[in-house]
């Protein structure tokens, strides 16, 4: 495992281009897919392409503020003991990559967003801990295990096609009706697939950890971390800043709203709106104070440059895909191959493809769904079984898509070519660990 790990990042390091660099290479592939294989024309397909350029616009500063409020809490002095605390545990490399592999998984089950930036940021303070501690821990290999909550966030509860699903009014419903949730997320198949990858891919990471002498430590790839915030209260200009009063009025309002936003609809409906206000709120609170808490999130803001410049370009490539028709074009072609065996293995793989340029779970379902509908009343497929379906391949090529591991690399200060060759190994595992699952298991 350590060879295939090693070869694996050389080759990835060596061949992958910047995520930016990637983004434009796709984006043109996915123009030249366009005139190949749908019947618009080039100038209709840039048309297509800006059409769909300023849709994310939403979406990315909800990613951009949970980076930033999720930097500035974990830097907050309670949940940094917490993570110290968290991060002494290892005693060696392996245990390290393992301790952030799982708790990313467990999270992933949880929600997406909370794992994605509490993974990262868990990454970070256990090489930090590791590098106090004389211990050797290989850096891109404990950020990978921080990504693996977006290998199995999809089948967990924040799982975008089978939530959508069980709500009613929701777009096929008219086709399907309501789809409850022990037909999808709580199907055995699906806790057993979950089960699987949450405890055997951490394992595999760990497996990949390199000897002492190719161990790339973390100050290899940063500087020094910035010294600790001034919390001076003595010069007339910070009484307002360093004032606990106006932090405390907001977030009693705040934690009035969230307990009875939970109280009212349980964590079930967590989305990203009330993650980044519960993210803000409690940021704000454990920094006590405006100034702590701005100097936090500056720090944050660093991160997200690249969420910033590349989430309008995919937005764009998603633009292509579903105006031209591209995304329906490669999903019928699974569709016309398949038996009522083999149809979710297919609808597993086309959905694995499409999401490498359609990197949205409620994206891809909105375009892929009422294919698979189609599809599961001619061949009297389980309707449930074809929604994780294309649930597990949306998830699965999360790990070679550079969109989801942006946020990432801006807080471990990373390549996606650090990481991917990695990443790359676990769906290669979690691809057989899902095909069994959703061919055989009950």
């Amino acid at each position: 495992m350590r060879r295939i790990g090693k070869s694996l990042s050389t080759f990835s390091r060596k061949s992958i281009p910047d995520a930016f660099v990637f983004a434009l290479l796709l984006t043109i592939l996915v123009y030249g897919f366009g005139i190949l294989f749908t019947d618009h024309g080039p100038f209709q397909l840039i048309q297509d392409w800006y059409g769909g350029f300023w849709n994310l616009l939403t979406f990315s500063m909800q990613m951009v503020l949970i980076l930033v409020t999720g930097y500035a809490l974990a830097s907050a002095p309670v949940v940094e003991r917490l993570m110290t605390w968290l991060a002494c545990i290892p005693r060696n490399g392996p245990q390290g990559v393992a301790l952030v592999g799982l708790v990313a998984g467990l999270l992933g089950c949880l929600n997406w967003g909370l794992s994605l930036i509490a993974g990262a940021l868990l990454a970070r303070k256990v090489a930090i801990s590791a590098q106090a501690r004389g211990i050797k821990l290989h850096y891109p290999l404990a950020a990978a295990a921080g990504y693996l909550g977006q290998l199995i966030w999809h089948g967990g509860l924040s799982g975008s096609a089978p939530l959508l699903m069980n709500t009613q009014g929701h777009f096929l419903e008219a086709s399907i009706g309501i789809v409850p949730l022990s037909e999808t997320i709580f199907r055995p198949f699906n806790l057993i697939v979950s089960l699987g990858i949450l405890t055997i891919t951490p394992l595999v990471l760990m497996s990949m950890h390199p000897g002492e002498e190719d161990v790339e430590e973390m100050d290899q790839y940063e500087s020094v971390r910035a010294k600790a915030l001034d919390s001076d209260r003595t010069e007339p200009k910070n009484r307002f800043g360093n004032n606990r009063i106006l932090v405390g009025i907001v977030c009693i309002a705040s934690l009035f709203f969230l307990a009875n936003f939970f109280w009212q609809h349980g964590l079930a409906s967590l989305d990203l709106n009330i993650i980044n206000f519960t993210l803000l709120t409690l940021g704000l609170l454990l920094h006590g104070t405006p100034a702590r808490y701005t100097k936090a999130v500056e720090g944050g803001a660093r991160a997200a440059s690249g969420v910033i410049l590349q989430f309008p370009f995919y937005a764009g490539i998603m633009g292509i895909m579903t105006s031209s028709g591209l995304a329906s074009v490669i999903a019928h072609w699974f569709v016309t191959i398949s038996t009522p065996l083999s149809y979710p293995f297919w609808t597993l793989l086309s959905a694995g493809l499409i999401n490498l340029m359609v990197p949205s779970g409620g994206g891809q379902w909105a375009i892929q769904g009422p294919i698979v509908v189609e599809a599961t009343q001619v061949l009297g497929v389980d309707v449930g079984r074809s929604i994780m379906a294309v649930s597990f391949g949306d998830e699965l090529t999360n790990m070679i898509q550079p969109f989801w591991v942006l946020p990432l690399l801006g807080i471990t200060r990373l390549r996606a070519g650090d990481v991917l060759g990695y990443t790359a190994v676990t769906m290669m595992v979690a691809f057989l660990i899902m095909t069994l699952g959703i061919t055989f298991l009950p």
